[in-house]
């Protein structure tokens, strides 16, 4: 795939956990009417399946090398030689995408490799390692860009699971660690980050009053949360804040919720910081 539509290629794959493509038009809401053709055979339609397995794997594999060269040049500060003033000037001047782009870039590659970092971190996941270069991004965990941004935010969290079942898993010695169990654990410990609820505050308050308001900014973070999901679904995670209020206006609109709240909210599903419903939500 060409460096000039890697970046690109960070919207192109659904999330796992997902029903269809992210930004995906329902068919009958496609532009334009196809002629008709015959029906396939079940032969050539299992070949056309296996060619787009292959090819969104493919995708996959190049958004792990993208994100982990991101790492490196952002840890190595590529942009002060080149003479640009910041990381989103650098990406805006020699790729051509927005500020919002580039930080995605950096939340998926932070996210990414954190979870390397724990795959590889104890002898009995050694087999999943690479002696090749950029071996960060060799092992394809089968996440999508929007699942490592929902996570991005709390990848000390993720990493923590990982660590913990494969060591339970080698200790056990009721299954081999080869490179599909790490996936599967992998995948499940992003899963049951993203679908877990915000943590709560550690320890009650004494105060009755003070507990009850907490419950209430609870509970309020929590539905934000849900309709940031349902936001999601509508801007996806690829837009930037201002395309997604483009998306978002009529749809806020017609339900009657403030447009910079939903933002939020959307700001909020993605990152799992409640510091993105500062001064709207909360």
């Amino acid at each position: 795939m060409p460096a000039s539509v890697l970046p690109h290629a960070l919207v192109l794959l659904a999330d796992p956990e997902d029903d269809g493509f992210v930004g995906e038009q329902h068919e009958d809401q496609e532009h334009g009417a196809e002629p008709a053709r015959p029906p396939l055979s079940e032969a050539r339609a299992q070949e056309m399946t296996a060619g787009l397995r292959e090819a969104m794997d493919d995708v996959r594999r190049s958004v792990a090398v993208l994100a982990a060269r991101v790492h490196d040049a952002h840890a190595a500060r590529v942009w002060l030689p080149l003479g640009h003033r910041s990381w989103e000037s650098y990406c805006a001047a020699e790729f051509g995408i927005s500020h919002a782009q580039a930080y995605r870039l950096l939340d998926v590659a932070r996210a990414l490799t954190a979870i390397h970092g724990a795959v590889t971190a104890g002898p009995e996941t050694s087999r999943t390692r690479d002696t090749a270069p950029g071996a960060a991004a060799t092992l394809d965990y089968g996440l999508s860009q929007r699942a490592l941004i929902a996570v991005s935010g709390r990848t000390d969290t993720v990493a923590e699971i990982i660590t913990r079942r494969l060591a339970a898993l080698a200790h056990s010695g009721l299954q081999a660690l080869d490179t599909a169990t790490v996936r599967a654990v992998v995948r499940q410990a992003v899963r049951d980050v993203r679908t877990a609820p915000p943590p709560r505050p550690p320890g009650p308050p004494a105060d009755p009053t003070v507990a009850a308001l907490r419950q209430v900014v609870d509970d309020l973070a929590a539905s934000s949360h849900a309709i940031g999901e349902l936001m999601l679904e509508v801007a996806p995670a690829y837009l930037s804040d201002t395309e997604a209020a483009d998306v978002l206006a009529l749809l806020c609109d017609q339900i009657g919720e403030p447009l910079d709240h939903d933002l939020a909210a959307r700001r909020y599903a993605m990152s799992g910081d409640r510091r993105a419903l500062s001064g709207t939500v909360l």
